[in-house]
Formats: C-alpha cells, structure tokens, sequence
C-alpha cells in the first residue's frame, strides 16, 4: 500500500469514528389504496459528532419520512422499512429494534422536534409533566430531582418564570414559547441526535431567528448532532454545515453548504436556489420569483429514467433511458460531493 493511500484509509476510519449515525440504502414503503410506493428509495448518509446535517426538497419528496423511520415513527400498518439500515453509535441497526427497545432509544439517544407543537403536546397535562416523561422513562430521578431538571432546562431555552411555567397548559404559552418547550422536551435527556422537522415553520421570522440562535447554542453547549429538516433554503444556509437535497423520495445532491449555494450541481437545486426572493438593489424592487416548471411525479408512476426529467430544463436523451446514481461528479477526485446526475457523470453505452 502507498503512503498515500494509506492516509486516505486513515482519513475514512478517522471519519467513521466520529460518526453518530449512518443510514445505508434506506427504504421506506407505504401501502396506500394503488398499491405500494417508496415515500424513501435507497437514501445514504452519515450524521458526524457536533454537526447540523441539512435535509431540503419539496413537499413530499421524502424528508420527514427519513426522520420518521430513524425514530421507528412510521404510520402502522401502511408504513414500513422495507431495505437498508439505521445504525446509531452504541445501539445498532435501529430499523432492527423491537418497539418495546425503541421506546429505550427515543428521547434518551435520539429525540424529535415537530413542526407544530400544539399538536404535539397534550392539552390535558401541564408542561413540567411532559417535559418529565422523558425524565421518568429513562433516568432513577426523584420527583424533587426531577422538578429541578425540568425547570434548568426551561430557563436554558429562555423561557422566563420557569418555575411558574412549569405549571402552566400548553394553551397558556404563546406559540414561540411552545416550541422552546418542545426543544426542552427533546434535550431533557441530553440525546446523541436531535431530528428538526421545519420546526420554525409556523412562526413569525422574529420568533424564528431566536429559535435558529437557540438551537445553535444549545448544540454547542450539549453537544447534540441534528439534523435540521425544511425547505427554506435560508434556513440551510444559517443552520448546517451540509446538506441533502431530496427529490421523489431519492437524495438528488449532497454537499457541504458552502459548495452548493456557490455552486449547485444538479438542475434541481438549482431551480431551488433561483426561487429564493431576492431584491434588485439598482432597480429598488424585487426581482422577477423564479419558479421551477411542472410538479413533483407521482410515486406510483415515476417517469423513465431520471426522476426530475419532465421538469429539468437540461434534460437530454440519456435522463430518459437510465435513472443515473449518486455519485461524486467526474471533474471531482475526492467524495466531498455527490450528485445524481448525467450532466456531471457519463451515461452507459446504448
């Protein structure tokens, strides 16, 4: 073995050790009326210590169903994994757990934010409950001990009073602070992974920015991974150090953040960067909202060959023959990008 390649296999195995989750060739399918369809088909990725892994497409193009299936959270009986695996540092294949080993692993290693917290907590119990429940699931605490970490949490996420709080019903909190409860809930335990899914959606941009700060802070300061699920590309750009792109229940693109707004790959993400709004400073006015033709293909009946074919604007013979891989790039040498693409790849022999 050159000495070369010997750094390189160092590098991998450096990689892989810090490492806190990985997904291999992960399949998802639900049973609906039609027949079966892959809501997810063969997603790959690796989720490293301490970093914020971005997870962008359109409504319906798989992202939540990724979080779904990492925490064993898929609708039964139409829901289930039917390939690949789920691998969490200190646990194993999660997709292989039992539901009773789940409930072991849901709030202690891995917790989730959704998008909508008044329908995720319970009307009928106060918040210092909820909170608890995590507390009592997994940790010998006492009631007095349990109080106490409850109310250190609700002040770390800035709501004010906690102690009154603590006895307060969800309706009595506005919304932003309804979500700072969610954060609480799902950090409580101080869990390995913590899953976001567009949990700023239904807040004011005000709200929304203090949420984004919040989560930063708390990640640097537990030492929580996330990954961050949304489609607000601004979002991304503030949150993450890499990103998926999902398109029709496939990942079309991964990148680190910085080398896909500078530089998109695939024409996907490229139409989703071009509809960001954006202000003409010599006109004084905003531009003209791109948007990108068409709309997402039904599962059931996904075009020939690549699945965004029927909108891309520089589709070709090829991208209706074969469905491409994702892969790094040709004019790339190392792995650092992947796209699925025939535009960056050379298609196969006719």
């Amino acid at each position: 073995m050159t000495a070369t390649a010997a750094m390189a296999d160092a590098d991998r195995d450096a990689v892989t050790r810090d490492e806190v989750l990985r997904v291999e060739g992960l399949r998802v399918e639900l049973r609906v009326e039609k027949g079966v369809l892959a809501a997810v088909d063969d997603v790959s990725f690796a989720l490293r210590r301490g970093e914020t892994l971005g997870i962008v497409g359109e409504s319906g193009c798989g992202k939540s169903m990724t979080a779904l299936s990492i925490m064993g959270l898929l609708p039964r009986p139409i829901g289930r994994i039917a390939k690949g695996t789920v691998s969490l540092e200190g646990v194993g294949d999660l997709a292989r757990l039992s539901d009773r080993a789940m409930k072991r692993v849901r709030g202690n290693h891995v917790s989730m934010i959704f998008q909508e917290p008044m329908t995720s907590l319970n009307p009928v119990f106060t918040i210092g409950f909820q909170i608890s429940e995590a507390i009592r699931t997994h940790e010998r605490l006492s009631r007095e001990a349990t109080r106490k970490r409850v109310i250190e949490m609700l002040e770390m996420v800035g709501i004010p009073l906690p102690e009154m709080r603590y006895a307060n019903y969800p309706h009595q909190l506005s919304g932003g602070m309804r979500q700072r409860v969610m954060i609480a809930m799902a950090l409580v335990c101080r869990p390995q992974i913590m899953l976001a899914d567009e949990p700023t959606t239904a807040l004011d941009v005000t709200i929304q920015a203090q949420i984004l700060k919040l989560m930063n802070r708390l990640k640097a300061e537990i030492g929580t991974s996330i990954i961050f699920i949304t489609h607000d590309l601004g979002v991304i750009a503030k949150m993450t150090q890499r990103v998926l792109v999902m398109y029709a229940g496939v990942v079309v693109e991964e990148a680190a953040v910085r080398d896909l707004f500078a530089r998109p790959l695939h024409p996907y993400t490229a139409g989703l960067l071009k509809s960001i709004p954006r202000v003409d400073p010599a006109a004084g006015r905003q531009r003209r909202l791109h948007t990108i033709k068409g709309v997402v293909p039904n599962l059931l009946s996904l075009p020939t060959g690549c699945r965004f074919s029927d909108r891309c604007p520089d589709v070709h013979e090829p991208c209706r023959k074969w469905e491409p891989p994702l892969a790094p790039p040709d004019q790339t040498a190392n792995g650092s990008r992947q796209v699925r693409c025939w535009l960056h790849r050379k298609p196969p022999a006719s």
